[in-house]
C-alpha cells in the first residue's frame, strides 16, 4: 500500500446533493419553500432567534450581581510560607519567592492568610499585597514583619 492508490472505503463517500443549480435538480424554490426570508439568498438568522416567539435568554429572569471594581486575591497560608521558609532556609518572603516555588502565579495579587498561625514560629520579613487580621497578628507575634505592596496605579 502506498500513498497515490490509498482511497476511502466503499460506499463511504457519498456525492453531496446539488441543490439549486440547475432545472433537474430541486428547481423552482430549491428546497426553500416560498418567499420570506428564509427563501432569500444570504439569509442567516440572528443567534438565539426563535421565529418570532421570545427567545429564551430573555424569557429567563435576571438575577445576581457582578461588581466590576472587585479584587481577587490569591490566598496563600502561613502554614506554607512557614514550610517554604525552613525547607530553604528564608528570612524574607515575597512574591519572587512565592512564585518561584510555584506558591502564586505571576499575575496573582497575594494575600497571606491565618492557617497554620499556632505552627508559625519564624521571625520572617514578608511582604505580599494584602493579609488577614489573624495571619497579621501570628507574624507580628513572633516579631515578624507584615509588609503591605503598594498597589501600582495604571
Amino acid at each position: 500500500m502506498e500513498l497515490h492508490n490509498l482511497k476511502p472505503a466503499r460506499g463511504s463517500v457519498k456525492k453531496r446533493k446539488r441543490i439549486a443549480r440547475g432545472e433537474g435538480s430541486r428547481g423552482g424554490t430549491a428546497t426553500r419553500g416560498n418567499k420570506g426570508a428564509q427563501a432569500r439568498a444570504g439569509y442567516h438568522s440572528k443567534r438565539g432567534f426563535e421565529g418570532g416567539q421570545m427567545p429564551l435568554h430573555k424569557r429567563i429572569p435576571k438575577y445576581g450581581f457582578k461588581n466590576i471594581n472587585r479584587v481577587e486575591y490569591h490566598g496563600v497560608n502561613l502554614d506554607l510560607i512557614a514550610e517554604l521558609a525552613e525547607k530553604n532556609k528564608l528570612k524574607k518572603i515575597d512574591r519572587e519567592v512565592l512564585i518561584k516555588h510555584g506558591a502564586a502565579s505571576k499575575n496573582d495579587l497575594i494575600k497571606v492568610l491565618g492557617r497554620g498561625s499556632d505552627k508559625f514560629n519564624a521571625a520572617l520579613e514578608i511582604s505580599a499585597d494584602a493579609f488577614s487580621g489573624s495571619a497579621k497578628e501570628a507574624i507580628e507575634a513572633k516579631k515578624g514583619k507584615a509588609i503591605i505592596l503598594k498597589k501600582e496605579k495604571v
